[in-house]
């Protein structure tokens, strides 16, 4: 006890000349002696008050002193030291006393410390309550960062019902029964009652946190709720915090059953409830009737697509974000789908458009699938999965194809003027570096189609200081893996095996098989050095291995197979979207691996591109006519190859030396997108055919920059009218200057309403602004700000929106953007919003 007390004294010393102390009890002398203060001198009060006086005062006036008295304080009337005592202070022995000079509080404060004698036993929490208190606190505020201490919270009445909200969430109620013990529960109540309007004859805390769900849902939906409308606002702000999301999803839980959340939904239109996500049930409702709405096309695209967005903001938005994804791509889909103009008048002309602007319709198709199946909730989707599929399967490719296949019907050589053919990939791109003395890696990814390197180029084009053009070649015919990659390789001449194997022979040697294709590389120009190896081979190289390849090497062929792999088998090719997706990543980081190997010339391309629909074949999606010949070699879904083939019905006749190959053998591809019937074969994913899916094929020029090239979007905040806030609350519109593209990256702000010394004094939003749309009102996002009580206290001064941006990975933040306001409001209710 000594130690604390000459603690608790050496405080009082800091601020305090003269420091009184009365043993009323007559039991601290030992104490008082036992003290020694360096710089205070010890005095005792003994009947000799004037002469004490006249040597603190005038013999010693700048002195310090402990004056001692052996029994209580005198009546002030007989008390002869009274003037110097109230300049000064007095220091009381007893536990009380002491916890409130270690906190450096005067005596007003000493009933708040005997009312609550059990809050300070600990001494953590006398420490905690020491750095929450402010020189300005009242009883009232003492009392509340008490109740902060006993929550571990370090604000104001709202972080104290959020922390007991996550002690709720996990079972637990160790802080309300501090609160108990340390007699602050009425003043707890009393507190709750007066800021969000709870009463209740025997408050429980449960009954509160429902009281609060409830409310804030109806509030939400400008109809009345048990609390008032700080209760939504303390609410909102507990519901966006990151730190509390599981504590909000486990009560959120809990109480939509309890309050019959499903019920009240099912008699709401759910465009009244777009903008709320207080319960998981609301995603639901919502995506129900949206698919439904979409299903019967009473919806616009729009509409959809703007209640996409809106959701993305959505606390569970995580959770159904393939769903919402599913959702805009389907209506992205039918939107484009909508304003296409199938037609064409030539090849080339068919060819132009495809790499312009329909092969989005093959992307959005794929991407819808994609999300769908990983959704996992294809049972919700079905109505709108059928209608997607039904107009992709007749409306686009079998639509564009039968009028592509009216210009392939007036072919007699397989060529597309003004489009570069597979068969010269080498010598007019690959060769066009070496030709430079450059050395260059070649990438070729097995079925690789177009749309899915347009993708692949965005996303290699995101990556900082990598720049990347796609642009269009037509491969050979058929469209099948081993034409494709010998067309890639040097040669003078092709031709097709005459032993049924389907190989291709470059000047009578076979092509298959990397050894293979490595010599006939090596053969291509003079003195080139070549390597020809696989993917996995190359990610699994070491730095140093990397950087002796291309040390060692001029030209470097790598073979990456992701989306063949899984499409062409029976047993996987309903995973068609999933291996697309996964060849994106691999060439993102077969790339990256690449330039860190000192590789500045890379080109990736593909030996064929592929037709894909998720749906069963039906009989009609089949050639009826078997194809006759002399000799039948080898036969697909798309393709047969053979010698003396007949001119078959539905199907299209080619020579080989149509075909620029070699050889008297001829070919037959089925017309649009029929297939043949092959036993064991699957019908969904195929290739070999002639289809605009099947032959234009990527070429995409990957180079190195020196300077940094990534940005982040802007955001601006828009204020219509005069900067003031005369209301319960605000409304700004925030808008994002540039959409995101691949050198233009999202950006998260934090925002809210601060007053000028830093409080926040309405709900705060973690936004998230990555819109890709080029139409600037898209990238608008309107957000109305609700005052707190706490914005009282700063009326008629000026108050800051700020958006925050957190700093790299840690948990600090920054200003971004401020906007002015000037807070002027009139008589403040509880409902003035």
């Amino acid at each position: 006890m000594s130690d604390r007390i000459a603690a608790s004294l050496r405080q009082l010393f800091e601020e305090n000349r003269i420091v009184f102390w009365y043993d009323a009890d007559r039991d601290m002398r030992a104490e008082f002696e036992a003290v020694d203060l360096p710089g205070v001198t010890k005095l005792e009060i003994a009947n000799n008050e004037f002469g004490l006086k006249y040597r603190i005062l005038r013999q010693e006036p700048k002195g310090r002193f402990l004056l001692f008295k052996d029994g209580p304080e005198p009546e002030m009337a007989e008390n002869w030291l009274l003037d110097v005592q109230l300049a000064s202070t007095v220091f009381k022995a007893d536990q009380a006393a002491i916890w409130l000079a270690e906190l450096g509080l005067p005596l007003q404060f000493e009933n708040v410390v005997r009312g609550h004698i059990e809050f300070f036993r600990a001494k953590v929490r006398v420490e905690a309550l020491k750095r929450l208190m402010q020189a300005s606190d009242t009883q009232t505020q003492m009392r509340l960062r008490m109740l902060a201490v006993c929550a571990g919270a370090e604000g104001g009445l709202d972080t104290v019902i959020e922390a007991l909200l996550g002690e709720l969430a996990v079972g637990k109620d160790d802080a309300l029964r501090l609160i108990e013990r340390s007699g602050l529960t009425d003043f707890f109540w009393k507190q709750v009652d007066q800021a969000y309007g709870y009463k209740a004859d025997e408050p429980d805390f449960e009954d509160f946190a429902i009281a609060l769900f409830q409310s804030a849902y109806a509030r939400a939906l400008a109809e009345d709720g048990a609390l008032n409308a700080e209760a939504l606002l303390v609410f909102r702000r507990w519901k966006n915090n990151r730190h509390w999301a599981d504590a909000f999803e486990t009560l959120s839980e809990r109480y939509q059953e309890l309050l019959k959340i499903a019920d009240d939904l099912a008699a709401r239109d759910f465009r009244t409830v777009v903008a709320i996500d207080h319960f998981e049930l609301i995603d639901r409702h919502i995506i129900r009737q949206i698919v439904q709405s979409m299903s019967s096309q009473t919806v616009s695209a729009p509409e959809v697509l703007g209640w996409v967005r809106e959701r993305r903001q959505s606390h569970w938005y995580p959770t159904y974000e393939d769903i919402y994804q599913a959702i805009g791509f389907a209506t992205e889909f039918q939107q484009a789908l909508a304003e296409a103009n199938l037609g064409m008048t030539s090849a080339a002309e068919g060819v132009r458009r495809y790499v312009s602007s329909w092969f989005r319709l093959d992307q959005l198709y794929r991407k819808f699938i994609y999300h769908m199946q990983k959704s996992g909730q294809a049972s919700l989707l079905a109505d709108l999965y059928a209608s997607v599929e039904n107009r992709y399967t007749n409306s686009f490719v079998l639509a564009l194809n039968d009028a592509w296949q009216d210009q392939i019907a007036n072919l007699n050589e397989w060529k597309v003027p003004g489009y570069p053919s597979q068969a010269d990939f080498y010598r007019e791109q690959a060769a066009e570096y070496r030709r430079k003395d450059q050395k260059v890696a070649v990438i070729i990814s097995d079925a690789l189609r177009f749309e899915v390197a347009e993708e692949c180029l965005r996303r290699i084009r995101a990556l900082d200081r990598f720049d990347a053009e796609l642009k269009p070649m037509i491969s050979s015919l058929p469209s099948y893996t081993q034409l494709g990659m010998a067309a890639l390789l040097p040669h003078s001449a092709l031709a097709m095996a005459e032993d049924g194997s389907g190989d291709i022979l470059s000047d009578g040697e076979n092509t298959k098989g990397l050894a293979a294709r490595e010599k006939l590389l090596a053969a291509g120009r003079k003195g080139d050095t070549a390597k020809a190896l696989k993917s996995e081979d190359v990610m699994n190289m070491r730095t140093e291995d990397g950087k002796a390849l291309f040390r060692d090497h001029h030209i470097v062929y790598v073979y990456h197979n992701r989306i063949d792999a899984i499409g062409d088998k029976l047993q996987t090719e309903d995973k068609l979207p999933e291996a697309a997706e996964d060849a994106i990543e691999d060439l993102t980081k077969l790339v990256r691996k690449l330039t860190s190997a000192n590789f500045s010339n890379i080109l990736i391309t593909a030996d064929h591109g592929f037709l894909y629909q998720h749906r069963a074949l039906d009989e009609s999606d089949f050639a009826i006519a078997d194809p006759q010949g002399t000799e039948i070699l080898f036969r697909n879904r798309r393709f047969v190859i053979g010698r003396g083939l007949a001119s078959t019905p539905g199907m299209k006749h080619f020579s080989a030396t149509g075909l620029g190959l070699s050889g008297d053998l001829d070919v037959l591809i089925p017309n649009s997108i029929n297939r043949m019937r092959v036993k064991g074969a699957g019908s969904r994913f195929v290739h070999g055919g002639a289809s605009l899916q099947e032959i234009v094929v990527p070429v995409i020029r990957v180079g190195k920059q020196r300077e940094t090239d990534v940005g982040q979007v802007d955001v601006q905040i828009f204020v219509t009218g005069r900067s003031l806030i005369s209301s319960g609350q605000t409304a700004v519109t925030l808008y994002q200057a540039q959409p995101v593209s691949e050198k233009m990256r999202p950006r998260e702000l934090l925002a809210g309403i601060y007053a000028t010394d830093g409080t926040l004094v309405s709900d705060e939003y973690t936004l998230m602004f990555d819109f890709r749309s080029d139409n600037a009102r898209e990238r608008e996002m309107p957000r109305k700000f609700l005052l707190s009580r706490e914005a009282d206290r700063f009326n008629n001064q000026d108050v800051i929106l700020k958006l925050r941006e957190r700093v790299g990975k840690t948990s600090h933040y920054q200003d971004y953007a401020t906007h002015r306001f000037q807070l002027r409001r009139g008589i403040t209710t509880d409902f003035d919003f």
